[in-house]
């Protein structure tokens, strides 16, 4: 049996301030949308991979989510990565890096933790 990742989701208290970040910081650009009862899921996405980035509000959640120890991450893999850490730095979303393994780290609104990683 086989399974393909298809997305992961996070929870966002300002849809379209996250939506800008994740355009401006990565290049993911909408590529569907579902508006609910109380709820609208944005899909997000390039033409780089099929995966997808799941952003979801909800109305009855307009507070930042509680990430805990925020021990977990997704990664981004750039061919510039001296580039991508220029902008980055610029938007001032670095929260952590690691000049000996090449990688560095940045936060989301809402505390997210997104890894960026050069092309080995």
């Amino acid at each position: 049996m086989k399974f393909k990742m298809v997305h992961e989701n996070y929870n966002v208290s300002n849809l379209e301030e996250s939506l800008t970040f994740y355009e401006k910081a990565l290049g993911l650009k909408e590529k569907r949308r579902k508006n609910g009862e109380g709820f609208i899921i944005v899909y997000i996405g390039n033409e780089e991979s099929d995966f997808e980035l799941e952003l979801t509000w909800l109305e009855e959640h307009p507070q930042k989510y509680n990430l805990g120890e925020c021990e977990f991450h997704l990664a981004f893999q750039t061919e510039n990565h001296e580039a991508a850490h220029r902008l980055h730095e610029e938007m001032g979303c670095i929260c952590y890096e690691n000049p000996k393994m090449g990688i560095y780290f940045i936060q989301d609104p809402d505390g997210y933790w997104l890894e960026v990683v050069p092309k080995r």
